[in-house]
């Protein structure tokens, strides 16, 4: 029989949403309380294959959110009640948006009779993300028919694939709930089993498959790069576990070099190649260099790496051929020198390309750019600036398989400067689809959580300041934050804005905030450890590194 009840309703709506989501392969769900989402908030809590967080920050929750699927590789669930709840968490929207992180948004929402009335915690929630979201889909009031039932438990299951496929990222569904909204009498132990469940309509996993080259463009690629010197060029991306291995292979029948951005993550690995360079970014300054070592193609995977030297030697090379690859329908141009784009999955891009088996380039190509590696190389491990030294005292100290997360601005320019490249396993992430410095902690934090490794972050104070929230999550997981104090936007002395007026800069820019760090670890109940430079660093990060709790270590730059 039909339940009629509204409560009871809102709950077996709710609950056919939520299955389906299982169904498809999601396990995790960030819970923001409040009272609108009590439907959603209870069925979730009530189903067994649910993992729940709980974080009463909105835009800490979406980060951290948005953490746990960019280390799971997993759409993860976001739900939280009406009103400007959900606004809270635009920010990690538009970088999951931009960097292709699967995220489905639940938000509860008032339904349409209390809409456009100046009824109480209610907005439009209606498109709230606008074009970051992959797509929006707007629920009816609760219905409990077995079709309406099968409806929305379909609709879960579209959703997901939508998160994955062509080109993954956040999906919202806005709910709206009607009051009464939970039942009159006994509130049910267990919800009775989904009008799908065992149906077998989700697809777990990664949907988007494997995209292959056309074989004519293949060729005329091939043709055109044999024997010829050129460069592959790696940044961040979506890529196989095995794809390390299949592009070195490449670039030895093309005896090309391979500049990866430490966001790649080629840079630690068994794969680890003489072929792979990571102090580009010190000997592409050089112009002599830059002068002599013009490529005649550029393979490009991901997005654009950090560098700018990089950057300046692309766009400053009059290239024949600039090619980007990309399977999932993005555009990575932003220097305006791609002249073909290639859909297809890099992995598979690179075998299909390796069985035409190219001509290598001359060995003299590769030998060049190796020696200014090793040059550099020797510089940059002697470098006594305390960067230069917490980075390499944090990478020799990490063991295999740790996760190392970056934060924006200096942070991760330090990184790609100083990290230099090894064959113990380690993983590096950031929040680059967007480079803001908001969320950061929740992100590492949402990492932390579901990566099974010891997990570190390099973050700067205004960084670390933006996101304190966040902290709160501690409880929950715990990682061990490096914290790089220079007392404000140290980019900007970088930029063009250190030219101004002093007091101006400081005010406007360099923005010192003079806060000590070691009262917000005490409010969170964290460890802390401060020290000036580099002195003392490897023993204390050592000691940090084996602590069942989350630990700060404040370096005063």
């Amino acid at each position: 029989m039909q339940a009629t009840d509204t409560g009871t309703v809102n709950l077996l709506w709710c609950a056919a949403l939520l299955a389906g989501l299982v169904e498809a392969g999601v396990e995790e769900i960030v819970i923001s309380p409040g009272s609108r989402n009590t439907p959603m908030t209870l069925v979730a809590d009530l189903n067994p294959d649910l993992r729940c967080w709980v974080q009463i920050d909105e835009r800490s929750a979406a980060f951290f959110a948005l953490g746990m699927a960019k280390a799971s590789c997993k759409p993860v669930a976001l739900q939280c009640t009406s009103g400007t709840a959900a606004a809270n968490w635009f920010s990690a929207v538009v970088e999951a948006s931009q960097s292709g992180i699967p995220l489905i948004l639940l938000t509860a929402d008032r339904p349409w009779e209390l809409q456009q009335c100046g009824a109480n915690q209610t907005i439009d929630q209606i498109k709230l993300f606008g074009s970051h979201v992959r797509a929006f889909h707007q629920l009816s009031e609760a219905d409990g028919s077995d079709k309406a039932l099968r409806r929305v438990h379909q609709l879960a299951v579209q959703v997901v694939q939508e998160s994955l496929w062509p080109k993954p990222g956040p999906v919202h569904i806005n709910v709206p709930l009607r009051e009464p909204l939970l039942p009159t009498g006994k509130i049910p132990s267990l919800l009775p089993p989904s009008p799908l469940a065992g149906e077998g309509l989700g697809t777990r996993g990664n949907a988007c498959g494997t995209v292959y080259a056309p074989p004519a463009q293949l060729t005329h690629i091939c043709d055109t790069i044999s024997g010829k010197p050129g460069l592959i060029v790696c940044g961040e991306g979506v890529y196989d576990d095995t794809f390390p291995a299949v592009l070195m292979h490449l670039a030895q029948t093309l005896d090309a070099p391979v500049l990866a951005d430490p966001l790649a993550n080629l840079r630690f690995g068994g794969h680890v190649s003489g072929h792979l360079l990571s102090r580009y970014d010190a000997f592409l300054r050089d112009v002599t260099f830059t002068g002599s070592h013009i490529p005649q193609w550029v393979l490009r995977f991901g997005t654009m790496p950090v560098s700018r030297a990089l950057q300046q030697y692309l766009s400053g090379s009059q290239l024949p051929l600039h090619i980007v690859v990309d399977g999932q329908g993005g555009w990575s141009d932003p220097l305006f020198q791609q002249s073909l784009m290639v859909r297809a999955s890099p992995k598979a891009f690179c075998q299909q390309l390796a069985t035409l088996k190219p001509q290598p380039a001359a060995r003299s190509w590769l030998e060049s750019f190796r020696q200014a590696e090793q040059e550099n190389g020797a510089v940059l491990d002697a470098d006594p600036r305390t960067e230069a030294v917490i980075i390499r005292q944090m990478l020799n100290t990490l063991p295999e398989g740790s996760l190392l997360f970056s934060g924006n601005s200096m942070p991760i320019r330090h990184l790609d400067h100083y990290s230099g490249k090894g064959v113990k396993g380690l993983k590096v992430a950031a929040n680059r689809g967007a480079s803001g410095i908001d969320g950061n902690i929740s992100t590492l934090l949402g990492m932390a959580a579901v990566h099974p490794g010891k997990t570190v972050a390099l973050l700067g104070d205004l960084t670390f300041f933006h996101d304190m929230n966040g902290l709160l999550l501690a409880k929950q997981a715990n990682a061990v934050i490096v914290l790089l104090n220079n007392n404000g936007g140290g980019i900007f002395r970088q930029l063009s804005q250190a030219k101004l007026e002093q007091a101006q800069f400081e005010r406007y820019w360099l923005t010192p905030i003079g806060l000590d760090f070691s009262l917000v670890a005490q409010l969170y109940g964290l460890g802390f450890e401060r020290i000036h430079g580099a002195d003392g660093f490897a023993a204390v990060f050592d000691h940090a590194l084996g602590q069942e709790r989350t630990c700060v270590i404040e370096v005063m730059l």
